[in-house]
Formats: C-alpha cells, sequence, structure tokens
C-alpha cells in the first residue's frame, strides 16, 4: 500500500472515531507497528492529526489533550472524591465480581470499601488500587500489561487479552471529562480503549467523576453517555439525567 493511501485511511478512521491507536491501526492497513508510528509522526508534523501516547487523534484544538500525573489528581478535589467513593461502595455485594479502574477517584473507592463490600472479588488495572485491596485481605486479580507511569494503570494488549476472560457484574470507571455530545472522555488512546472494553464485560457500569470534570473534552473517546451511569458529588446540569442514571453524593 502506498504511503498516500495509508494517510487516507488513517484520517478517514479519525474522522469517523475520533481516536485511534497504533494496534488497531496496524490492523486495519496490514502494515508495521514501525510504518504506523512513522506515519502519525508525518502527519502530525503536517497539522493534520495529533499524535499521542499509544495513537493519534483528531487535529481538534478543543480538546485536552494534556494529562496530570497520579500524585497531583490525587491531590485535587479531595473531599469531593472522597464523599464519592465513600458512596459509591453502597452499590457492592459480597456476591459481586467487580472491575475498578485506575484513576484517583476510583482509589477513593478502594480506600472506603468494608464491611460486606471485602467480600466481592476484584479485577483491576490500577497499581495503587491492587495493593491496598490485598491489604484489606480482598480477592484481587490485576491485568498483565505495561505499567504507564504517569497514571499508574496497566495497559497494552496484554491487559486487552486479559478482560476477554471475564464477566463483571459491576465496573467502577474513572474519566477525565465528560460531555452531553462527547460522553466520557480521557487523554490516553490506549486507556480509552482498555477503559471501552472493561465497560463492554460489565452487566453494570458506574463513572466515578466529581463535579470539575463536567463540560470537559479530552482527546479520546471512552464511550457515548448513555453506556455509562454517574456517581457524582453533585451535578452541574440537570440535562444529563435525560441521558444516563446519575447519583449525587451530595444528596441525602
Amino acid at each position: 500500500m502506498l504511503t498516500e493511501e495509508r494517510f487516507s485511511i488513517i484520517l478517514h478512521v479519525l474522522q469517523d472515531k475520533h481516536s485511534v491507536t497504533v494496534q488497531q491501526l496496524c490492523d486495519i492497513l496490514g502494515a508495521s507497528e514501525s510504518t504506523v508510528r512513522r506515519d502519525l509522526q508525518t502527519l502530525d508534523a503536517q497539522g493534520r492529526l495529533n499524535r499521542v501516547h499509544g495513537g493519534a487523534t483528531l487535529a481538534n484544538n478543543r480538546f485536552i489533550a494534556a494529562e496530570e500525573t497520579m500524585t497531583n489528581k490525587e491531590a485535587q478535589a479531595v473531599s469531593q472524591k472522597a464523599d464519592i467513593g465513600a458512596a459509591a461502595t453502597q452499590l457492592i455485594r459480597p456476591e459481586d465480581f467487580v472491575y475498578i479502574d485506575a484513576g484517583s477517584t476510583t482509589l477513593q473507592l478502594v480506600k472506603c470499601l468494608s464491611g460486606s463490600a471485602l467480600h466481592a472479588a476484584y479485577v483491576t488495572n490500577g497499581i495503587a488500587h491492587a495493593r491496598i485491596l490485598a491489604q484489606k485481605g480482598c480477592q484481587v486479580y490485576v491485568l498483565a500489561g505495561q505499567v504507564r507511569p504517569s497514571t499508574e494503570a496497566i495497559v497494552g494488549a496484554g491487559a486487552m487479552a486479559n478482560l476477554q476472560r471475564y464477566h463483571f457484574t459491576k465496573a467502577f470507571m474513572g474519566a477525565n471529562g465528560v460531555t452531553l455530545g462527547d460522553g466520557f472522555t480521557t487523554p490516553d488512546v490506549e486507556e480509552a480503549e482498555l477503559k471501552n472494553t472493561a465497560l463492554n464485560r460489565a452487566m453494570e457500569t458506574w463513572f466515578l467523576i466529581d463535579d470539575s470534570k463536567f463540560d470537559k473534552v479530552y482527546a479520546a473517546v471512552i464511550c457515548p453517555l448513555i453506556e455509562g451511569s454517574i456517581f457524582t458529588n453533585h451535578l452541574p446540569n440537570e440535562k444529563y439525567r435525560q441521558y444516563t442514571l446519575v447519583k449525587e453524593s451530595d444528596v441525602k
């Protein structure tokens, strides 16, 4: 396949999906990883897409591309995240098989687990999450794959393959932004793909999102709004209830 043909296909995929991973492009193009990465580098230099960790996104300035470290995230909206985490634990039953996504708000959920929720079984791609679950004596499984230093999340082909082995009764997910039109989003395309795979393996999905994340759009789409319920400390716009179930921790 000629270079310009690959460029055309890559840009067409981005117009349709808004974000794409290197591995997805390898499969679509029948090309090697080195060829795809070289193509993305060229298209990024031409301003025709945004090259990001693990793939590419549309060249659209309204997307937030940067991502803060896990340490910085844990220091933000601390009380709000703690309230969400504590309230969300009430959704977990001892017979549940639960997926817990990496993230600072889902970490608060893990820290707040107590009572009968400790008897549920857990799968996670969060390094800190797995450690605390183990310390609490929970039955916990960790996905195999590569650890992203910035988010301490396990990603990659190994993690994706591991997820195919499970069916979850509940999944508790993180997201960096959520809007009515763009749904749940995150900066990293590999993490977005993993999150989407996890929620599609779950009977019930909850996104744990503090109120500062509403009306923010990041580069990679996780899923539309209708595919996940929201657990937040405060809902700033009642229109969200028209698309999905919303629970608020500050409503008694």
